[in-house]
Parts: structure tokens; C-alpha cells; sequence
């Protein structure tokens, strides 16, 4: 199968598109008009992509505070003060 289908195709065949997703672990693209609306992917496979994305804006807010420490002149707050500061021992 295509994967890119028309909105039409998709939902004519949509059972065969969750089973190409699921078993080529490649997004099936819809269309409408000629332009890529929506992608079907296999549920695992969103999650881990999920959770990467996540991790990345994680890491990239960890890099923009340590610039700002750098540009500011602060320095860390060690842990066992932040864990106290919020009662966690």
C-alpha cells in the first residue's frame, strides 16, 4: 500500500492501513486535496516518539539554564538543599 492515501482510500481500507502502520512501522499519510493532513502510525511507535520529543525538551531546557547560570554568574543549588526546601527529606 501507498503511503499516501486521499482521505477516500483510507477510509475504504482503513483496517489495511492500522495493519500497514502497525506492521511496517511506517507512518501511512492521508491527503486531502493533494496535501498531507494526517499520519496513522503504529501506537508503540507513537509512544517512543513521544517520549523522546519529551526527553529532548528536556535536555534543551538543561542546556538553557545552564547558559543563563554561565551569563548570569549563578551558581548550582545542590540537591539535598532543594530537596529540603521542598520537604522531600
Amino acid at each position: 500500500m501507498a503511503n499516501l492515501l486521499t482521505i477516500s482510500e483510507a477510509r475504504r481500507d482503513l483496517a489495511k492501513v492500522i495493519d500497514d502502520a502497525r506492521s511496517t512501522h511506517e507512518p501511512v499519510f492521508v491527503s486531502r486535496r493533494g496535501k498531507r493532513i494526517a499520519a496513522v502510525i503504529d501506537a508503540d511507535d507513537y509512544d517512543h516518539m513521544r517520549a523522546m520529543a519529551e526527553d529532548m525538551a528536556d535536555i534543551l531546557a538543561a542546556d538553557q539554564a545552564r547558559e543563563e547560570m554561565r551569563r548570569t554568574g549563578e551558581t548550582p543549588i545542590p540537591w539535598d538543599e532543594v530537596k529540603a526546601d521542598l520537604g522531600m527529606g
